[in-house]
């Protein structure tokens, strides 16, 4: 029954939001904060794999979201928009369906490469120095894009919506919605499979007692690195997607608040669970929403909300804990393969 769990949630998400969308039953707010809530999904659950599964401490998030947003905007405004710093597009409007999400695979792929820059250094030691040199490059991402009149400087670079229009023209469908969940699905269903792979053991092993997993033959350096360049790739990806979202992309957008806010709903929603990352990044995002009233006071009120929570529930919503913990019945379709062979293993009930 398995097999079908990915075929069965990308078709419940299909129904609960692309029908709609064409529908009418969704206005252009309401796509907009699903967009939203599935980049802040993918943001939440591709740090959670850094600093709740691996133990590293990164606080530099918004850096590699910025560097995938960059990369993926310039890309897809080269080949597919007309612009005033490209000219012309280079591929015609028909091919748009298939450059765009190649686009932010590319983003994706840039940011990851670019996460060479900090892993590399700050694995050879132990301790905080990864949060030092994230905190470090999400500045030195800022001072150098604001430096590239090229590409807009401080002012920052516009075009994407452009692309979305073109899309949009081929094949009238809400493209950025589909993207966007098809990419959120994409990324759960590889960090849960990256995880409980034998791999993926390693990474939390690591995290439990690093000098341990040495003593144990694991390349503790290699994993690292892998992992981060992971989790970074994937912040790319919803780097792509937010600049898209926005149709326009800013340095100071991908700045140290932005970092904050992802740190928060990774911490809300427990440390080294998936689920609760889910669930963080989906309420936390509702939350401001339901708090945009208050203008800046919700800067306020959401802190003290978070406060509280700490105080009471300091493990976050889930804790280390998944959905299949607390609903053992849906293992059948989203269980590893350790918790599918233990639970065939445990007797029928007996009948009456």
């Amino acid at each position: 029954m398995r097999r079908y769990g990915l075929s069965l949630l990308v078709g419940v998400l299909f129904l609960l939001t692309v029908i709609p969308s064409w529908l009418g039953v969704y206005n252009s707010y309401i796509q907009f904060l699903l967009v939203v809530i599935g980049v802040n999904i993918i943001l939440t659950v591709s740090l959670n794999l850094i600093n709740g599964y691996m133990g590293e401490f990164s606080v530099g998030h918004a850096a590699f979201m910025g560097v995938g947003a960059y990369s993926a905007s310039l890309l897809t405004v080269w080949l597919l928009a007309e612009d005033n710093v490209f000219g012309a597009p280079l591929l015609p409007a028909g091919l748009s369906l298939i450059a765009f999400p190649l686009a932010l695979v590319a983003g994706g792929i840039v940011a990851a490469l670019f996460s060479l820059l900090v892993s590399i250094p700050s694995f050879r030691t132990r301790g905080d120095y990864l949060a030092i040199i994230t905190l470090a490059v999400n500045f030195i991402f800022k001072s150098v894009i604001e430096n590239i009149e090229a590409i807009g400087g401080p002012r920052g670079f516009m075009g994407m919506g452009g692309v979305t229009r073109v899309m949009t023209g081929v094949v009238n469908a809400p493209w950025l919605l589909i993207w966007t969940f098809g990419a959120t699905v994409f990324s759960v269903y590889v960090i849960r499979n990256f995880v409980t792979s034998t791999v993926g053991k390693g990474v939390v092993a690591i995290r439990d007692d690093e000098i341990a997993a040495e003593l144990m033959t694991v390349n503790t350096r290699w994993l690292k690195v892998v992992a981060f360049m992971l989790g970074c790739g994937l912040a790319g990806v919803a780097g792509g997607l937010h600049a898209h979202l926005l149709g326009f992309v800013n340095p100071s957008s991908y700045f140290i608040l932005q970092s904050t806010l992802i740190l928060v709903m990774v911490y809300l929603g427990g440390m080294g669970s998936l689920s609760g990352s889910v669930i963080s990044a989906i309420g936390f995002t509702i939350l401001l929403e339901l708090l945009r009233p208050l203008g800046v006071y919700r800067w306020v009120a959401t802190p003290l909300l978070l406060i509280l929570l700490m105080l009471f529930r300091p493990s976050g919503i889930m804790g280390d804990r998944e959905l299949t913990d607390l609903f053992p019945k849906l293992r059948k379709y989203f269980g590893s393969a350790e918790e599918r062979l233990i639970d065939d293993a445990r007797p029928a009930p007996a009948a009456d």
